[in-house]
C-alpha cells in the first residue's frame, strides 16, 4: 500500500518547477560539459533539475512523482541513495564517453533508471507476471528506437530549442547504474542467506 507522497521526490519536482521560472538560473545549473570542465561540479546534479520547455518539465516532473512515490514506497534506500548517486552517474558517463555533448538537461534519464529498477525488482518478485517484462521490453525498445533515429527519436516531448534531441546515452547510463544497483542488492542478498540456503 503505497503511503503519502515521499517529502524527496515532491522537492525534485518542485525544484525543476521553479527554475523553469528563472531563464537565467536555467543558464547556470544546465549540465554544460565546459563548465563542468572548469570546474562547476553543481552542474553534474543540478542539471537534471533543467528542462528544455514547459513540456518536457511537465512530462518529467509528473513521471518522476509517479515512480518516484512507488520506488519511495517499495525501495526507499535504492531511492534516497539514487537521487544523489543516480544523476553524478549519468553526468559521469556523460562527460566521459560523450565529449561531443556540449548540453544535457531533463529528468528523463533518472526516471527511466528508477522505472527500470522497480520493473525488475518486481519482475523477480513473480517470474511469471507479463507485466513487467513487458515495462523492461518498451525501456530497451525505447533505447533502440532512439539509438537508430540518432538521438532524436524516442517520445514525442517538443524542446523549446531545435537544437536540443533525446540524450540516449543518457539513458544508457541510467540503464548502467540500475545493473550496478542491482548487482549490489543481489550480492547483500546472498550475504544474508543462511549457510547451506538455496536462492
Amino acid at each position: 500500500m503505497l503511503r503519502q507522497p515521499p517529502p524527496l521526490v515532491l522537492l525534485v519536482a518542485l525544484a525543476s518547477l521553479v527554475i523553469q521560472f528563472f531563464p537565467d538560473w536555467r543558464t547556470t545549473l544546465l549540465y554544460d560539459r565546459a563548465a563542468i570542465a572548469q570546474g562547476e561540479l553543481w552542474r553534474i546534479w543540478t542539471g537534471h533539475l533543467v528542462h528544455f520547455g514547459w513540456a518536457h518539465l511537465f512530462v518529467d516532473a509528473g513521471l518522476l512523482l509517479i515512480v518516484g512515490w512507488i520506488a519511495e514506497n517499495q525501495h526507499r534506500w535504492f531511492m534516497r541513495l539514487g537521487l544523489v548517486l543516480m544523476p553524478a552517474f549519468i553526468s559521469g558517463c556523460m562527460f566521459w564517453l560523450e565529449p561531443g555533448l556540449a548540453r544535457y538537461g531533463g529528468l528523463s534519464a533518472f526516471n527511466l533508471g528508477v522505472l527500470l529498477y522497480i520493473a525488475a525488482q518486481g519482475w523477480r518478485r513473480d517470474w511469471t507476471d507479463w507485466f513487467w517484462p513487458a515495462v523492461i521490453a518498451i525501456y530497451i525498445g525505447e533505447l533502440v528506437y532512439e539509438y537508430y533515429r540518432g538521438g532524436s527519436g524516442g517520445g514525442a516531448i517538443r524542446f523549446d530549442d531545435p537544437g536540443v534531441s533525446v540524450a540516449t546515452g543518457a539513458h544508457l547510463a541510467a540503464a548502467g547504474y540500475v545493473l550496478l544497483a542491482l548487482g549490489a542488492a543481489r550480492l547483500k542478498s546472498i550475504r544474508r542467506q543462511p549457510p547451506g540456503t538455496e536462492i
